[in-house]
């Protein structure tokens, strides 16, 4: 079969789809042929349309005394390149119902979406799977010398959350986590055991921590770990022996 080949043919028939890295709706391919909303897909999971599978499909995180992983995919991510001060970033603070944040490290929330500082003239902007942010930034950024890329691709996120979390993460990250330091809305571009990462303190909201789940954690601190797809299985792994601990 050619390179292009999707799926790999089995004595049984059509083997599991590869993985369909698109940057648009919330859909995964799987080996019945099915997609999720939005999409459809042939013989084998292959996507036709926005079918695609997650970098951690199939992860199970254990159980943990004090410590919850998950896996956010498919949400949408959009990066910024722009002066602070100008008529794009005031439009497209409008567009995004906050201003862009310029103090280092911190973070705007609106609804369901987080603008993330990463420099002086860099956001990323994380929404829903399937937020059509990209063409709504680039509609309002004009002409100038902006850039909005769509990178909802490269990264997925993955959720540490609960009292142990802090110190979990800890074990590989240099940056001073404690509250007074790292409170609830600062984020920093940063290495967890030798993975370059985006690293955001969030809120119970953020984290997905309910009533259902919240007696268990009790009231620790909650991160989201934006992660290169291509590193996510490695730092799963380092997770989960680094939280050995805790079973």
């Amino acid at each position: 079969m050619g390179e292009t080949e999707q799926g790999r043919a089995t004595a049984g028939g059509t083997g599991a789809a590869r993985a369909v890295m698109d940057e648009t709706g919330p859909g995964r391919a799987t080996a019945g042929g099915t997609s999720g909303p939005g999409g459809t897909s042939g013989p084998g999971g292959i996507g036709m349309g926005d079918a695609r599978i997650s970098p951690l499909a199939g992860w199970v995180p254990p159980p943990l005394t004090g410590l919850r992983f998950a896996e956010l995919p498919f949400r949408t991510q959009v990066n910024l390149r722009l002066p602070a001060k100008c008529p794009a970033a005031d439009a497209i603070g409008l567009e995004l119902g906050a201003p862009l944040p310029v103090e280092p490290g911190t973070t705007a929330r609106v609804g369901e979406l987080s603008v993330l500082w990463l420099g002086p003239d860099e956001w990323l902007v994380v929404g829903p799977p399937g937020a059509d942010l990209g063409a709504r930034l680039r509609a309002r950024a004009g002409t100038g010398p902006v850039s909005v890329v769509d990178v909802s691709a490269l990264r997925t996120t993955i959720v540490v959350a609960g009292p142990r979390a802090r110190d979990l993460l800890a074990h590989g990250c240099a940056l001073d986590l404690h509250p007074s330091r790292f409170p609830t809305g600062r984020c920093a571009q940063t290495m967890l055991a030798h993975a370059q990462i985006v690293l955001v303190a969030v809120s119970d909201e953020e984290s997905g921590r309910d009533e259902t789940n919240h007696g268990a954690l009790g009231d620790g601190p909650a991160y989201h770990v934006l992660v290169r797809s291509s590193f996510a299985g490695y730092l799963t792994e380092w997770l989960e022996d680094a939280a050995v601990e805790y079973r």
